[in-house]
């Protein structure tokens, strides 16, 4: 690792974790956080958790599997520029969508609706969650047991009703303080891959076109590009080198505009980090470009109306499951019918959101599906 500069988290300023334990033998302490995640039976269901195509639509669209890995390359590369903790921010990368549910944002707000009676669902605080109860792989805690920081990188934002039953956690949405450079970033690395990749998929999907995305600046300019580079380039690669460009040109902007901010803050340490304003973040122009491309990718993606289609049904599958379950609930396997008595509905929302797309749908065919003669 890149000797880290006076403000990135170490092992030295970090404030541990709740169960003390032994420092790990031949690895940092983030580093063993990467690696209970990557063990993690939530981390292997991401392989089967939607992006934005549903799980079985096709082998090469992303999931939350290859997505994570994408958005932990990506910021491990500028942790490195920035002299930042790598570890820290490939375990806030690889867990951050730990407790999202089956069907993407789809399945997220049909569990919200179902649950606001009962609290509501926040995916981000469903990470938390995971890593901090659900998880039952050890003899001295549940959960994984993660340091302080890494905990904090995946609590990206949270409702006001949910800050106080977060603890030590919750702090600084009350004090309005900054978490971590290397939590800042991993948000930015997740920007940087979601919206470039969704191009991708997109345009193999053939939901959007081409044509379309020359509308948008930061393509067509990067296109353009390549075009005179390869004039004989087929479409596909084309893509492929049009994005890669994309992608090179966000993180060289992110790595020279968060170095001039640092600069300017003068930070003297971590606690300069957390009463800093935001650090990390794009040039105002290529900001600019991506709300522009993120506008693009709503208003032709994700509202296309495959799209819509497949998030209706998902929306129809959460909310039968969700209602069926709360109705009936020895409908739930035998230990969330135990967890229910202790938690009620929550039990509910943990058995659903950890669901894969998969499951989800062979869940809704046991349930209501009538064989036949």
């Amino acid at each position: 690792m890149t000797d880290l500069a006076i403000y990135a988290v170490s092992a030295n300023n970090s404030r541990g974790r709740v169960i003390p334990e032994a420092a790990p033998a031949g690895r940092s302490e983030f580093q063993r956080d990467r690696d209970r995640i990557i063990h993690s039976s939530a981390f292997r269901r991401l392989e089967y958790k939607t992006q934005v195509f549903v799980n079985h639509e096709g082998d090469l669209f992303r999931t939350r599997l290859t997505h994570s890995l994408e958005v932990a390359q990506i910021g491990r590369s500028i942790a490195r520029n920035l002299r930042l903790n790598e570890d820290l921010v490939e375990a806030i990368s690889l867990a951050h969508d730990l407790g999202h549910t089956p069907f993407g944002h789809a399945g997220q707000d049909a569990l919200n609706d179902c649950m606001k009676e009962h609290g509501g669902f926040e995916h981000n605080l469903q990470s938390l969650r995971v890593v901090d109860v659900l998880e039952e792989r050890y003899a001295a805690f549940d959960g994984l047991n993660l340091c302080h920081e890494t905990r904090e990188g995946i609590l990206k934002h949270v409702a006001k009703k949910n800050i106080a039953r977060l603890g030590d956690l919750g702090e600084r949405f009350l004090q309005h303080r900054r978490p971590s450079l290397e939590a800042q970033l991993a948000n930015f690395s997740d920007e940087i891959a979601y919206n470039n990749h969704d191009v991708d998929d997109g345009l193999r999907s053939g939901l959007i076109t081409l044509e379309q995305m020359e509308s948008v600046s930061i393509f067509s300019r990067h296109l353009g590009q390549v075009r005179n580079q390869h004039p004989k380039l087929t479409q596909r690669r084309m893509v492929y080198e049009t994005v890669r460009s994309m992608i090179n040109t966000l993180v060289t902007d992110l790595i020279q505009h968060s170095t001039t901010n640092i600069q300017r803050a003068g930070l003297d340490g971590l606690a300069a980090v957390h009463a800093a304003p935001p650090l990390i973040g794009f040039s105002q122009e290529i900001k600019s470009e991506q709300q522009e491309l993120k506008k693009f990718l709503y208003d032709n993606l994700y509202r296309h109306y495959r799209v819509v289609r497949m998030n209706n049904k998902a929306r129809h599958t959460i909310e039968h499951l969700f209602q069926a379950f709360t109705t009936e609930v020895r409908l739930l396997p035998t230990e969330y019918q135990h967890k229910f008595r202790q938690e009620g509905h929550q039990a509910i929302a943990d058995y659903i959101a950890g669901m894969t797309d998969r499951y989800a749908i062979k869940e809704y065919q046991r349930l209501f599906a009538i064989a036949e003669s």
